[in-house]
C-alpha cells in the first residue's frame, strides 16, 4: 500500500515542446525552400510592373478618347493628363514605380499624344526593369 502512495504523490512534468535540434532543423528547411523558390518567384515581379504600366497607359488612353469626343480635341501638354480627371473612375494613377506618367501632345514622329512611363529608375532611356514604356509601343 506504501508503494502506491508513493506513486500517487509522485508528479510526473511532462512538458509539450520542441527541443533546440528540432527548430533548427526547421529553420534549414525553410531556409533552403526559401534560397530555392524565392528567387523564381522574384524575377517574374519586374515584368509583372511593366506589364501593369501598359494596362494603366491603355486606361488613360481610353479617358483621353473619351476626352476628345466631349471637347473635341486632346488636352495639351500643359494640361496634361489632370484633364481626365472627370473621364477616370479613380484618381490619376503613378506608374507601378511611384513615378507620374508623362504626357505630351503632339508625340513624337507624327503621333497625336504620347504617353510614357520611365521605368524603375524614374529616368529617360534604359534596358530591361529601367526601360521606358511607350504609349504606341509593346513591351519587349
Amino acid at each position: 500500500m506504501k508503494w502506491n502512495k508513493n506513486r500517487q504523490n509522485t508528479k510526473i512534468n511532462l512538458k509539450g515542446g520542441f527541443t533546440l535540434i528540432e527548430i533548427l532543423v526547421v529553420m534549414v528547411i525553410i531556409g533552403l525552400l526559401a534560397g530555392l523558390v524565392g528567387p523564381k518567384l522574384f524575377k517574374h515581379v519586374d515584368s509583372a510592373k511593366q506589364k501593369d504600366a501598359k494596362a494603366q497607359i491603355s486606361m488613360l488612353e481610353g479617358a483621353l478618347d473619351l476626352y476628345r469626343l466631349e471637347k473635341h480635341h486632346y488636352p495639351t501638354t500643359e494640361e496634361g493628363l489632370k484633364s481626365l480627371k472627370e473621364y477616370l473612375k479613380k484618381e490619376l494613377p503613378s506608374d507601378p514605380w511611384g513615378n507620374p506618367y508623362i504626357y505630351k501632345m503632339p508625340g513624337g514622329d507624327g503621333r497625336e499624344y504620347e504617353i510614357i512611363s520611365q521605368g524603375a529608375d524614374g529616368s529617360a532611356g534604359g534596358d530591361g526593369n529601367n526601360a521606358d514604356i511607350y504609349s504606341w509601343k509593346g513591351l519587349n
